[in-house]
């Protein structure tokens, strides 16, 4: 088994005024040579935005775009004629594929958006870019794992589907509660980002904002020492 641990505080910062940004991994103005990757996930971002600011209009192409709000709404439009808000409870993904255009925005005039914002590189590239955006249910994840993507052509449930043998899982574990968790391929790790919370996993102590990526396992433990809110990113290594 091997494990590498990211630590809160050893995360990537950018203060924008308008935008606060973490990085997991290297990102724009943060490169760090160490944290370029794990796996086939690529990028982690955790972004507040202000009251009435946002992103303007910027391109994607042949990237897997996974946005999960932890606060807040934040209002997209792109270039497929998609224009909605995100919310909590909600994910959206993005295939970019062959390109797109989006903008994503705070309408709120009182209250800071966070987010998270994933990027898993893709197995295929050039395809034809796609958009879908789904509630999940709260209960569905209490004390148990609630799938929120999968690959496209091994959907389950209400998964999400984006274009790489990679499953995103949502969690909210009550205190003292268990998660055992395989991955679906000897070829895949499981990073488990701690959005809220404290756990162990496989013996090592999480708090808020912690991750842990583990690969070259039959399977991880994750035991809630609080109350805890999980994202589990499963992604091929090679």
């Amino acid at each position: 088994m091997k494990t590498i641990i990211h630590k809160s505080d050893t995360r990537g910062y950018a203060d924008h005024g308008w935008l606060k940004s973490h990085h997991t991994f290297s990102f724009a103005g943060y490169q760090n040579p160490e944290r370029m990757n794990f796996g086939m996930l690529r990028v982690l971002n955790d972004d507040v935005v202000q009251p009435k600011m946002g992103f303007g209009t910027h391109p994607h192409q042949n990237m897997e775009i996974i946005s999960i709000p932890l606060k807040g709404a934040l209002s997209h439009k792109d270039s497929m004629g998609n224009k909605r808000a995100i919310e909590v409870g909600e994910v959206q993904v993005m295939s970019a594929g062959t390109g797109l255009t989006h903008s994503e925005f705070n309408d709120s005039k009182t209250d800071e958006v966070n987010f998270l914002q994933l990027w898993i590189i893709p197995e295929e590239i050039s395809v034809k870019p796609n958009y879908e955006q789904r509630k999940f249910s709260d209960d569905g994840r209490l004390n148990q794992l609630q799938t929120v993507v999968a690959p496209k052509d091994k959907l389950e449930g209400d998964a999400l589907p984006i274009s790489q043998q990679a499953y995103i899982y949502r969690s909210t574990l009550q205190a003292d509660n268990k998660l055992k968790l395989s991955p679906r391929s000897e070829d895949n790790g499981l990073y488990v980002f701690v959005a809220d919370g404290a756990v162990e996993v496989s013996g090592k102590p999480l708090s808020k904002r912690d991750a842990i990526g583990i690969s070259e396992a039959d399977f991880i433990e994750i035991n809630s020492t609080k109350d805890a809110d999980l994202v589990i990113i499963e992604v091929p290594m090679v």
